[in-house]
């Protein structure tokens, strides 16, 4: 029997809190950057393990580094004046049964494909140096991932996750993924590195949002302000699809128009002038930063997903708290904390704690039983967690 303990938790549920507070940082927000190449590499290498060796071997690239650059941005254009250096750095196998692995090499393309897709005006040819720097895992770690069925923990740590989303959460998390994926189509001035932050008080939501323009796409300042308006007509009415609170946006608040200081960038990140990055300083495994809900500080990204609690407890905490709303009646919240102790079956958590805020009214036995199956059911079934990162169906930031 696996330690499973599903409690009710007398607490306000968030909605009902008077202040709620959540944050997520763009996938051009410098600390994302760190975590979008992290996973990207460690993704790239789990693939060119299997398809060499027929396992995925021992390695991490969770220690990602963005050194931020210089730049001169202006109206119609601009240039970096000095390239953002990059440093991937981490471990990895390069070697088994007699097969050589060419980690750098996998992982420098991966990193570089990744920076492509997502990054769409960086100019990798000049805007960004990339350092590939992978060392050698020791013999014990490696020899971990041959000796089980079942991995077994790397350390003894845990992994936090909740469910469902609150409003302002779901607000500031599409609100973001919105702007890049959809409004930058019609709009190729908004850069990708765009920061959300939402506040709500009782029923009065406010979104502070700031992104970082691209120069070569705004005309001058009367272009630049527009572009700001529509930013804000486009978030606000996608907030109140989402919600009958009052919603009120504000873009780039920092501005000093009559200074002639705007938020103007070159390749639309603000790693090109003054922002450093690191993996793991952003957003949890969910997308979000939510002070309103416990966190776990640990970096999800470019762990390994074989034995990495780190990565495979945040995820799965996750992933159970997701199933447990949308099976289980009468749910308000649930916390999900798996907690691992090292060297043991990452199937047997030394605690799998859920923490449920029931709707009035509710049979809390009832909801407590079939808490347990899905909690039950996910760790036994655990190893799903490391075929769909591989597959690129989870998200860690």
């Amino acid at each position: 029997m696996r330690n499973i303990k599903v409690e009710h938790l007398i607490e306000t549920p968030v909605e009902k809190q008077q202040i709620e507070l959540v944050e997520r940082k763009g996938v051009g927000h410098p600390d994302s950057i760190s975590d979008g190449l992290a996973e990207a590499m460690s993704r790239a290498l789990c693939k060119e393990y299997i398809e060499k060796c027929g396992v995925v071997l021992h390695h991490n690239t969770d220690e990602t580094q963005i050194v931020a650059g210089r730049s001169n941005p202006q109206f119609g254009g601009g240039e970096v004046i000095q390239p953002i250096y990059t440093l991937l750095v981490g471990r990895a196998t390069k070697e088994f049964n007699g097969v050589e692995i060419p980690a750098e090499a996998v992982a420098l393309r991966a990193a570089k494909e990744y920076l492509r897709n997502t990054i769409v005006d960086i100019d990798l040819e000049g805007d960004i140096i990339l350092d590939c720097k992978l060392g050698t895992g020791s013999s014990d770690l490696r020899d971990v991932f041959q000796r089980d069925r079942v991995p077994v923990a790397n350390d003894t740590s845990f992994g936090v996750g909740h469910a469902p989303f609150s409003e302002l959460e779901q607000i500031v998390y599409d609100s973001e993924r919105m702007l890049i994926t959809d409004l930058k189509k019609k709009i190729p001035g908004i850069g990708t590195d765009i920061k959300v932050m939402g506040l709500r008080d009782n029923n009065d939501i406010q979104l502070t949002i700031c992104c970082g323009m691209v120069g070569k796409y705004v005309d001058d300042m009367d272009h630049y302000l527009n572009i700001k308006e529509e930013m804000v007509d486009y978030v606000t009415d996608l907030a109140l699809k989402r919600t009958d609170r009052t919603v009120k946006a504000f873009v780039n608040a920092a501005d000093n128009v009559k200074c002639n200081s705007v938020f103007l960038t070159v390749t639309g990140t603000s790693a090109e002038m003054g922002d450093d990055g690191s993996v793991g300083r952003g957003n949890r495994c969910n997308g979000l930063i939510t002070p309103n809900r416990p966190m776990s500080m640990e970096a999800t990204s470019g762990k390994n997903p074989i034995n990495h609690i780190g990565k495979i407890y945040n995820l799965l905490s996750t992933q159970m708290a997701k199933d447990i709303v949308k099976a289980v009646p009468d749910v308000d919240d649930v916390y999900i904390k798996l907690l691992s102790q090292i060297g043991q079956p990452i199937d047997q958590p030394f605690v799998a704690s859920a923490q449920i805020i029931p709707a009035d009214g509710a049979n809390f036995n009832s909801i407590k039983s079939e808490v347990e199956v899905i909690m039950d059911e996910w760790l036994a079934d655990v190893t799903k967690i490391t075929k769909m990162v591989i597959n690129g169906e989870l998200d860690t930031f």
